[in-house]
């Protein structure tokens, strides 16, 4: 499955507190939904983040890739 575009909802939705529904073992990820928890940084600069990193790693995150669309 492809990523959604930079422009699609579902990277804002991660940034409001989506990306922790997201079920996955990745520790990177886990570090990274941890992270931004606790980041005081606006929602439209987390979802940028949010969506740099899955575009970097999409190769190992096909399962997390297919949730974003449900989160």
């Amino acid at each position: 499955m492809a990523l959604p575009s930079a422009t699609h909802p579902c990277w804002s939705r991660a940034a409001s507190g989506g990306l922790a529904r997201i079920q996955t073992s990745n520790l990177a990820l886990q570090l990274l939904v941890k992270r931004l928890d606790r980041s005081t940084d606006p929602a439209p600069h987390k979802a940028s983040e949010i969506q740099a990193f899955f575009t970097k790693w999409e190769r190992i995150l096909a399962s997390e890739v297919e949730q974003l669309n449900r989160i």
